[in-house]
């Protein structure tokens, strides 16, 4: 059987196991779901995400307007689907961005060992000693408000987990047979690297990417809610908690529905991670 149909097959396998796993399967559902609203907000919202009408401001859920409406008459709900556009763009690209530079450098740590792996492997335990938010916090002081500038920060804080996960899967990967021959028909080191060494370590790789793209919604809309992510009036979910907390007394559904959306979408990503995990775990074949 050729390497190719292996690795079809191997897939496959893996997402029989997958859809057994329901919990999974919701949080698969859901955040393709909320992709679709990122992708398509401009048709899928009734309004624009700034529409305001001040003589509609602060209305509870109807039928015009089924979250409600803000201080400036503005409808929740649209805003809650363009909200997923940033909230989303952050969680990808900040976990991709770790998951490059953070892959590159595990896979050089663990490949070449000896001095190389103690220097990067002691920079990445310095990174690790600063908590993830707080240094997240510090760069998006330090480099103004703005989407950029939030991927940025995040995907820093969260090089070194990759750093770790891609190393640990490296060292294990590099004592295999394939490697071996690779490195005696004189391959070089980059093709080995990148070309067989990282392809079959990829596993742990997706599952922890999944649970960091929870973590890093979780941080933008913290960000967001200190005043250090978006800046109005393009909306986010944490953003529109902060807004919204001077009027949480009497006007509970400027905060409930912007707080559920984090919560059901962390919950998703959370359970995705988790099925990925199981299926993925080849001890769980039958």
């Amino acid at each position: 059987m050729s390497n190719a149909k292996k690795k079809t097959g191997l897939w496959l396998d893996v997402w029989k196991r997958f859809k057994k796993n329901r919990m999974a399967m919701f949080g698969l559902i859901t955040i393709i779901l909320l992709s679709i609203c990122a992708i398509f907000a401009d048709y899928i919202a009734p309004y624009g995400y700034d529409d305001q009408d001040l003589s509609r401001s602060f209305l509870l859920p109807c039928k015009e307007h089924i979250f409600g409406t803000d201080n400036f008459g503005r409808d929740i709900f649209s805003r809650i689907i363009y909200g997923s556009r940033i909230s989303l763009t952050v969680g990808f690209f900040a976990v991709g961005f770790a998951i490059v530079v953070g892959g590159i450098l595990g896979a050089i740590a663990a490949f070449y060992g000896g001095k190389t792996d103690n220097i990067i492997m002691r920079a990445m335990d310095i990174l690790l000693a600063i908590p993830g938010m707080l240094l997240a916090i510090a760069l998006a002081a330090a480099l103004g408000p703005g989407l950029r500038n939030m991927m940025i920060a995040i995907g820093v804080g969260s090089i070194p987990r990759y750093a770790r996960v891609v190393r640990a899967s490296v060292l294990t990967v590099r004592e295999e047979e394939f490697v071996e021959a690779a490195i005696s028909i004189g391959a070089s080191d980059a093709r080995i690297i990148f070309s067989h060494i990282i392809p079959n370590a990829m596993a742990p790789i997706i599952v922890q990417a999944t649970l960091g793209v929870a973590s890093s919604i979780l941080a933008t809309a913290t960000l967001s809610f200190l005043g250090l992510g978006i800046q109005p009036p393009i909306p986010e979910w944490g953003a529109m908690l902060s807004s919204a907390r001077q009027y949480i007394r009497d006007y509970w559904h400027l905060t409930t529905f912007p707080g559920l959306m984090i919560m059901i979408t962390v919950y998703a990503l959370n359970v995705l991670g988790d099925g990925l995990r199981d299926a993925l775990d080849p001890r769980l074949k039958n």
